[in-house]
C-alpha cells in the first residue's frame, strides 16, 4: 500500500493520528461587568491583555437597541444546534457532583462543575471569547457558534456613542460571560449607559477590591477556527440579493415556533425570486407561502434557492422590533446564506452554514466554494493589499486596487484569501474590507486546510483522476445514489464507494468495499474513498451549473427540477405548485411531474438512438418549461 494511502486504512481512531487543537493564551485585567446605579451605568468590557491594547469610551445613545444586539449576539455564541442522543451519564455525574457540592458556597460550586467539565467534556466550552475591533468608523463585534453553524457580526456606527476620549485602533478579545450578559439585562433607557472598552477600562473598583486577573490557555479546536473563517471568507463570493420586511422574517419565526419539524418533511425555506415580483418564502413541509412586503425582486433572471439553518433564524429575535430592513443574500441551493439587519447606527450580519459540524458531506460540498491553491504567485498581491489595508484599516476592492496599482481581479482574488488566513473581515453590509488578525500570532494554515488526514488523502486522489462517477441514480423522494470507481496504484485494485444523498446534501446510506469501512463503518468517520466520490460529485455538479446555457453540447448526464406555482383551482382554499423534473442519463431522458408533495409524480422514459438526439429532445423541454415561466430549482 502507497504512503498516501497507508494513513486513511488505519485502524487508528481519528484523534491519535494528530491534535487539532490551536493553543490560544487569553488575558483579562478584570471581569466585564455592568456597575448600574440611580442615574447611570457603566458597561465596562475588559480587552486581551495578550493582544495590542485597543480602546474605546462613550455614552451610548440608544442603549437598549446596543443592549438588544448585544443580547442576540450571545444568543449566537452560546447557540448549539448539534443533535445530542439521550444519555444519562451526565445526570448521574450531575447527581453524584450535587451531593459533592451541597455544603459550598455558589462560588465554590461552580468552580467545582467547570473543573468537572474541562476534565470531560472540554469541547462543551472552549470556543474563542468574542471579537473586538475598534475601526476610525465603526466598533465591530464577531462570534462563532460552538456547532460551527452560525457567525454573527455587529457593528456599531461611532454616531450612536458620545465619545470621551481618544479611540485606540486595533482587534482584540473580550471577556463576554453569562455574567456580563446577565448585566447587560439590566441596562434601561432612563439611565445613561457608559460603555468602555480596554485592557484596563475605568476602574470601577479601587485597588483594594479589584478583581484578580483572569488568565486563560485554552486549546481551541482547529474545526471550529476552520468553520469561523470559512464562513466569513464565503461572504465574498457573488451572491443573489434580496430585500424583506423586518415584519416577513417575523412571520416566519412565528410560524416555526408555533409548529415543530416533521422527521419526514423537509426542513428548508424556499425562496422565490421572479424579476418583477415581490420574493414569496415557502416554509416546508407544510408549503406555506409568505409574500414579502419590502417591494419587488430586482434581479434579471428567475430562480429558486433552497436554503438551510432557518431555527437558528430565531437568534434574532429580540433584535427584530428595532431592525428597518432586512437584506438576504443567498449563495445557491443548499449553500450558506447571509442576513444582514439594518437597525439605524447598529447593523447585524448572521451567515448560516446551514450545517452543524457533525455533517461532513455538506461541509465537503461548502469546501468547494473556497479556493485551496496555496502558491507563491500571489503572495506579492497579498503582501501589498494586506500592507496598505492595515494603514487604512477599511477600503473596498476597487480602493485597494487603485491604491496598490494591482489588476482587480488579483486584488479580490488575494482578499478572499486573506479572509482565509484570518487576517481581514469582510463587511457585507458595506462591501468592504477591514483589516482584522483573527488571533494575535500566526495562523498555521496548514493544519486548517484539511479537517483530518483521509481529506488530504481524498483530495490527492481526486487531483490525480483516480476518482470516477461510475452511476448516478436521482429517485424522487429519496435523493441521490452516487455509485464511484477509486482507483488506487499502489494496491492494485479498484474501490466502489457507494453513496445516497438527500435533497439537503445530507448522507442517507453509505458504504465502500475498502478493509477500513469494513471494520469501522462510519463510526471513525467516513473513509478516504468515500470523501473522494463526495468531492468528484461537488465537481462535476458545479462544472455542470457552470455550463448551463454555454455548453449544451457536451452534457450527457443532469438532471433538472422546475416547479410553477398555480392559481387556486376551483373550490380550493390557496396555491398549488407543480413539479417537473428532468433527468438524462446519455441516450435516456426520464420525465416527472406532478404536485409537489405528492407521494408518487407521474412518469414518462425515453430512449433515444443517439445522446445527440436525447440531449436535443431534454433541452428542448428545457426550454419550452422556462418560456411557460417555470423556475430551475436545480441552479441555485
Amino acid at each position: 500500500m502507497s504512503e498516501e494511502t497507508k494513513e486513511p486504512e488505519s485502524s487508528k481512531p481519528e484523534e491519535q493520528l494528530s491534535d487539532p487543537r490551536t493553543p490560544v493564551r487569553l488575558g483579562y485585567a478584570g471581569a466585564s461587568q455592568l456597575e448600574a446605579g440611580e442615574s447611570a451605568s457603566k458597561l465596562q468590557i475588559f480587552a486581551n491583555t495578550e493582544r495590542p491594547p485597543v480602546r474605546a469610551e462613550g455614552a451610548l445613545k440608544q442603549p437598549l437597541l446596543v443592549r438588544e444586539a448585544l443580547s442576540a449576539l450571545y444568543e449566537v455564541v452560546s447557540s448549539d444546534f448539534r443533535y445530542v442522543p439521550k444519555d444519562r451519564t451526565a445526570y448521574l455525574a450531575y447527581q453524584r457532583l450535587k451531593k459533592q457540592t451541597a455544603g459550598q458556597s455558589a462560588w465554590q460550586a461552580q468552580q467545582a462543575y467547570f473543573d468537572w467539565l474541562a476534565r470531560n467534556d472540554p469541547s462543551a466550552w472552549v470556543v474563542l471569547d468574542p471579537v473586538v475591533t475598534v475601526h476610525p468608523d465603526k466598533l465591530l463585534f464577531e462570534v462563532f457558534s460552538k456547532d460551527e453553524g452560525a457567525y454573527a457580526q455587529m457593528a456599531i456606527d461611532w454616531s450612536a456613542i458620545e465619545r470621551s476620549g481618544e479611540l485606540q485602533h486595533g482587534t482584540t478579545n473580550i471577556d463576554f460571560s453569562k455574567a456580563l450578559f446577565d448585566g447587560v439585562q439590566r441596562v434601561r433607557s432612563y439611565r445613561e449607559t457608559k460603555l468602555t472598552i480596554g485592557t484596563d477600562a475605568v476602574s470601577v473598583a479601587s485597588d483594594a477590591t479589584r478583581p484578580p486577573v483572569i488568565e486563560k490557555s485554552i486549546q481551541l479546536p482547529d474545526s471550529w477556527l476552520r468553520g469561523f473563517l470559512q464562513v466569513q471568507a464565503a461572504a465574498t463570493l457573488p451572491t443573489t440579493a434580496v430585500r424583506i420586511a423586518a415584519i416577513d422574517l417575523y412571520n416566519v419565526l412565528r410560524h416555526l415556533r408555533l409548529n415543530a419539524d416533521k422527521k419526514q418533511g423537509g426542513r428548508g425555506v424556499r425562496v422565490e425570486l421572479v424579476p418583477g415580483e415581490p420574493p414569496r418564502l415557502v416554509l416546508e413541509p407544510w408549503e406555506l407561502v409568505l409574500a414579502t412586503s419590502a417591494g419587488p425582486f430586482t434581479g434579471r433572471q428567475p430562480a429558486l434557492v433552497r436554503i438551510w439553518g432557518r431555527r437558528r433564524l430565531g437568534l434574532l429575535r429580540r433584535l427584530l422590533p428595532f431592525v428597518e430592513t432586512v437584506d438576504i443574500h443567498l449563495l445557491g441551493s443548499g449553500l450558506p446564506s447571509f442576513y444582514v439587519l439594518r437597525a439605524g447606527p447598529v447593523t447585524f450580519t448572521l451567515g448560516l452554514s446551514g450545517f452543524t459540524s457533525a455533517n461532513w458531506s455538506q461541509a465537503v460540498g461548502f469546501d468547494q466554494l473556497l479556493p485551496r491553491d496555496r502558491n507563491e504567485e500571489s503572495a506579492a498581491v497579498l503582501s501589498a493589499v494586506l500592507k496598505k489595508l492595515g494603514e487604512v484599516w477599511v477600503a473596498s476592492a476597487d480602493e485597494l486596487a487603485k491604491a496598490t496599482k494591482k489588476p482587480i481581479a488579483d486584488v479580490r482574488a488575494a482578499l478572499q484569501k486573506a479572509c482565509q488566513h484570518g487576517q481581514v473581515m469582510y463587511d457585507l453590509s458595506e462591501d468592504r474590507y477591514r483589516y482584522r488578525p483573527l488571533l494575535g500570532g500566526a495562523i498555521d494554515l496548514g493544519r486548517l486546510v484539511y479537517r483530518n488526514p483521509r481529506e488530504k488523502v481524498a483530495h490527492d486522489l481526486v487531483a490525480k483522476g483516480a476518482v470516477k462517477i461510475a452511476s448516478e441514480n436521482r429517485i424522487y423522494g429519496v435523493g441521490l445514489e452516487l455509485t464511484g470507481k477509486v482507483t488506487v496504484t499502489a494496491d492494485r485494485r479498484d474501490y466502489r464507494p457507494q453513496l445516497t444523498l438527500d435533497d439537503d446534501g445530507r448522507v442517507r446510506g453509505a458504504e465502500c468495499t475498502c478493509a477500513f469501512y469494513r471494520k469501522h463503518k462510519l463510526k471513525e468517520g467516513p473513509c478516504a474513498h468515500l470523501i473522494a466520490l463526495r468531492i468528484a460529485q461537488a465537481q462535476e455538479e458545479e462544472r455542470r451549473r457552470q455550463a448551463r446555457g454555454s455548453e449544451r453540447g457536451t452534457i450527457t448526464l443532469e438532471t433538472r427540477t422546475y416547479a410553477r406555482r398555480l392559481p387556486p383551482a376551483p373550490g380550493a382554499t390557496g396555491e398549488s405548485e407543480e413539479i417537473v423534473q428532468l433527468s438524462l442519463d446519455r441516450q435516456r431522458l426520464r420525465i416527472r411531474w406532478g404536485p409537489r408533495g405528492a407521494a408518487k409524480l407521474r412518469v414518462q422514459s425515453f430512449v433515444f438512438g443517439s445522446v445527440a438526439e436525447a440531449r436535443a429532445a431534454f433541452f428542448e423541454r428545457v426550454d419550452d418549461l422556462e418560456a411557460r415561466g417555470f423556475l430551475d430549482g436545480s441552479a441555485g
